[in-house]
């Protein structure tokens, strides 16, 4: 059975007849047989979408117009337009705005409590070194901690599956809200001073990390997709603004907006890390965790109340499933190539695939995880770091608030001030040059973490190993050197910045170069790469200690920087072809909260 069989019938689904002439669909005719009318090109994407040649938007001879002649409003610019008019993007429905919410309260939840776990893992159950917690030491703490990073970076890969392959994102986005809500609830209970007094802190810890790492990868692929999927713009148009300014509106500057808003939202929840470092210190790890606990429901609450205002794209059956397929064959000829039809051909390969070249290219592509071992310093030894230093009543944990501070800050200049400026300049930062950047932000960080680390070494009382000698205990306390905690601020600025760079490019990448019926599972692929980033954080788990530390982070910063050169190299020139690229989802109906929208114009400019 061919691919385009295989498409799901849509035919439930209801027809924009906003047009006077617009004439319904046959009942039983599928989606794609009509659009297919409009299509010269037959050819379909893994996602049943169809593929367009470039001579598809060329302008016949015989329209006898040149390429200078204005092109009016809501129409595609020709290539003149596109070279000489000031780009923009377009405001965001307020589905997206919904969603942006409901993912700030679930980050609220994750980062209020993941920004404790060392300390809880750490400290001593008598709170001999603050807060009780289940005393394990920090190299246990760190372990745990990154092995929970590791675990929520790999469980997206199965939210995405059942999402594209079986339930749609909204409904595996609730179901997954469920497991995360017991996990919190076992988390909060097992933290109380009386469980902890009994022995059962560790086991519910560890048990609640699982259920939580579960239900947050499941969120995870799904939520940054959904917002995307709100917006439906496919090409770019012509628009006059007030001022009379005849400008294109560019799918992927909107594209790039809506995940900086996303990616705000998402630090914006992660200040719950400027309240939960005081209440642990004055009130006990149990109080934050319900705190966290009761922010999750407000989310929950605002995803099932407005669950008919969003957009959302149903499953498309065997899809993953013929992923993997296709990865295996890449994994047995030991050539990413092996899986595409044309290779297959040369190779005398006569069995058919239900895929194209162009599905398998998007396949392939990935980014490197290396970012994610300097971003798993931030959490856990930049808090030892910390730790190391004179607070002056500051928690040692609260320092990592000043990474989404800086991200709050800096991502409206760049969205507002300084990408208008390049654009205006004529430099258009494509993503592949963002991501370079931004691993260069991270080697920095992590450089001026080394600076930090030698300041501490060459500090007193107890120099190379703080806290462990006898000037540097208070009773059982150990203090710390006599250097000042602000002095770490500058680490997190940097790591915000880079984080801006990458993380956000990242998502933004992941999405609009997915098989539109592969979102989900193309964002867990990247995702994916956080988890090899954890994995080898945890690599470094014997060198985190005094005095290692400050070769260690030397090690990672050059590590960082190398591989933001490298990849540049190999991956620069696919931001010469980011605009053949937006043509994979082109041809797509647009989608509305009530089904498909089959309409020519896809495009709005009032």
């Amino acid at each position: 059975m061919s691919w385009t069989d295989r498409l799901t019938d849509l035919d439930d689904y209801r027809i924009d007849t906003t047009a006077a002439t617009a004439t319904p669909r046959p009942r039983g005719l599928r989606l794609h047989e009509t659009f297919a009318e409009r299509v010269p090109n037959k050819e379909t994407d893994m996602a049943g979408g169809y593929i367009g040649h470039s001579d598809i938007n060329e302008k016949s001879d015989s329209a006898g117009a040149a390429e200078t002649d204005p092109t009016a409003d809501g129409e595609e610019p020709n290539e003149y337009e596109k070279r000489t008019l000031r780009r923009v993007g377009e405001n965001l429905p307020a589905s997206a705005f919904l969603i942006a919410i409901v993912e700030l309260t679930e980050r609220f939840t994750y980062y209020g409590a993941q920004g404790l776990f060392q300390n809880y893992i750490n400290n001593r159950p008598g709170g001999e070194d603050g807060a009780p917690g289940l005393g394990l030491g920090h190299k246990a703490a760190t372990g745990l901690n990154l092995f929970f990073q590791w675990f929520c970076y790999v469980t997206p890969i199965l939210g995405a599956i059942i999402s594209d392959q079986y339930l749609g994102k909204y409904k595996t986005i609730l179901i997954f809200c469920g497991i995360y809500w017991v996990g919190l609830v076992i988390l909060w209970t097992t933290s109380l001073p009386v469980a902890i007094e009994n022995g059962a802190g560790l086991g519910g810890y560890i048990t609640a990390i699982i259920i939580i790492g579960l239900g947050t990868g499941g969120i995870k692929s799904n939520i940054a997709p959904l917002i995307a999927d709100q917006y439906q713009r496919r090409v770019m148009a012509i628009k006059t603004e007030k001022s009379g300014e005849r400008v294109v509106i560019d799918p992927a500057i909107t594209y790039q907006r809506i995940y900086m808003i996303f990616y705000w939202c998402i630090n914006v929840g992660a200040l719950s890390l400027m309240a939960t470092p005081f209440m642990e210190k004055y009130e006990g790890f149990w109080t934050a965790f319900l705190m966290c606990f009761c922010m999750f429901n407000v989310g929950i609450f605002i995803l099932i109340i407005r669950r008919k205002s969003y957009v959302v794209r149903p499953p498309q059956g065997q899809i993953i499933t013929d992923a993997f397929k296709a990865l295996g064959m890449m994994i047995m000829a030991r050539d990413l190539d092996a899986a595409k039809p044309s290779w297959r051909e040369a190779h005398g390969k006569t069995k058919v695939v239900p895929w194209n070249d162009h599905f398998i290219e998007e396949l392939k592509r990935a980014l490197h995880p290396i970012f994610w071992v300097c971003y798993g310093q931030f959490s856990t030894n930049f808090v030892t770091q910390a730790g190391q230093m004179q607070g002056h009543g500051m928690p040692n944990d609260f320092m990592q608030n000043f990474d989404p501070i800086s991200i709050l800050v800096f991502t409206p200049l760049l969205e507002s001030v300084v990408y208008p400026l390049l654009r205006r300049a004529g430099i258009e930062l494509r993503p592949i040059a963002r991501i370079t950047i931004g691993f260069w932000f991270a080697a920095l960080c992590l450089a001026y973490a080394a600076i930090v680390q030698h300041i501490i070494y060459s500090a007193g009382p107890c120099y190379d190993h703080p806290g462990a000698c006898p000037a540097g205990m208070d009773g059982d306390s150990p203090l710390p050197n006599n250097v000042h905690i602000a002095i770490q601020v500058p680490a997190y600025l940097f790591i915000g910045i880079s984080e801006i760079f990458i993380s956000v490019t990242g998502l933004e990448y992941a999405y609009t170069k997915a098989p539109p019926s592969m979102k989900s599972f193309v964002q867990s692929i990247y995702l994916f790469t956080n988890a090899f980033g954890s994995a080898l954080s945890e690599a470094l788990v014997s060198v985190a200690e005094d005095p290692k530390f400050l070769w260690m982070y030397t090690g990672v910063a050059c590590f960082a920087f190398a591989t933001g050169c490298i990849f540049w190299f190999l991956f620069k020139h696919y931001d010469q072809e980011e605009e053949k690229m937006y043509d994979l989802d082109r041809d797509l109906p647009a989608l509305t909260h009530e089904g498909v929208k089959n309409s020519e114009k896809q495009v709005d400019v009032e």
